[in-house]
């Protein structure tokens, strides 16, 4: 076997001179020369060296328009981070400080807004229920507290509250001084309205525009609260006792009128509605201004169905009757939201 030869040694270039006088840095015909370090002079009564306190953490930061020094930009670092024993970053005092006086505020904004809509809730609703209350007493208090031309006004236009949809006007002709039920109704009618007592009966009669008809609206004010008055509403709805013949209301017939005829046995037509935010029973009745008796009278629900051929409803006293009493019903309701109101 012949010897593998070794690799060359690679060629060492030589060693540039240096010029006398130089530090040992390699002479570039295109850089100067470095000129040599020269040493601060000590003074006798120069200081010892100290931290200089603009390299503190507390100082403050230079402004934009010095962070260049020597054409060189000036670095700064953030605030270092401190860490709990759990090993978790902590921010020093002005970062924490300002994190927690923000999350401070949320909480407290937060629980400024869920109060005051609790607040406002438990306001509102002890307003709407206190509003209820008050309407339902005011309502039972009218009677003696408003004038009779607000409760039955002289004059009740009617419009559309004809047959067909035909305009009516009634005019008052007699008002009844406020008494109490005793002999106001029928036995059977009295013995219905029993459960929600009477406090005071108002009633006054109208005659329309042609004085053919006349009919008596009545205003019941009872010593019911609302529970008992809509018990009394559910019992005459269900048991149908606003259409019996029986538990016809009674009119109420003026001396020296058109109505001085107008007894029982002229009761055409009628309508009895018991409210249920008031405690009030409003009715009325009609019949002919003539004085004929009537043999067969309609409640005016029935009377004033399309195609209804009985004289009351041919007549149209089912739409005297329920008409008025609509009208005098909205008045009351108007008067217990605006007692003082004066009537137009």
């Amino acid at each position: 076997m012949r010897p593998i030869p070794a690799d060359p040694a690679p060629a060492v270039p030589p060693m540039p001179r240096t010029t006398p006088g130089s530090t040992g840095t390699p002479a570039r015909p295109d850089v100067p020369p470095r000129p040599p370090h020269e040493a601060p002079a000590e003074r006798p009564d120069a200081a010892p060296l100290s931290p200089d306190p603009a390299l503190s953490w507390s100082a403050p930061l230079p402004p934009l328009a010095k962070t260049r020094v020597g054409g060189r930009p000036v670095v700064s670092f953030g605030q270092p981070e401190r860490y709990d024993d759990k090993a978790r970053p902590r921010p020093l005092g002005g970062r924490f400080r300002s994190r927690t006086v923000a999350a401070a505020a949320c909480v407290v904004l937060g629980l400024g807004l869920i109060g005051g809509a609790v607040t406002g809730s438990w306001l509102i609703g002890d307003s709407a229920a206190a509003g209820t209350g008050d309407s339902f007493a005011v309502a039972g208090s009218l009677w003696h507290s408003v004038p009779v031309d607000q409760l039955f006004p002289p004059t009740v236009a009617g419009k559309g509250a004809g047959p067909g949809g035909a305009d009516r006007a009634w005019t008052r002709i007699a008002v009844a001084p406020d008494t109490g039920c005793e002999d106001a109704f029928d036995p059977l009618l009295q013995k219905a309205l029993a459960p929600v007592g009477c406090e005071r009966l108002l009633r006054a009669t109208y005659t329309d525009a042609t004085q053919s008809y006349v009919t008596t609206v009545g205003l019941l004010f009872t010593k019911a609260d609302a529970t008992a008055m809509k018990a009394l509403n559910t019992r005459f709805t269900k048991q149908g006792l606003d259409s019996r013949t029986d538990l016809m209301p009674r009119p109420y017939a003026a001396k020296n009128t058109v109505a001085a005829d107008f007894g029982t046995k002229q009761r055409a037509s009628w309508t009895v509605s018991v409210l249920t935010d008031a405690p009030v029973v409003v009715y009325a009745v009609s019949g002919w201004a003539d004085g004929r008796t009537v043999d067969d009278p309609e409640p005016a629900e029935q009377a004033m169905e399309s195609g209804a051929t009985t004289d009351p409803a041919q007549a149209g006293l089912g739409n005297e009757a329920q008409g008025l009493a609509d009208r005098v019903e909205r008045t009351l309701r108007k008067t217990v939201t605006s007692p003082t109101e004066q009537p137009s």
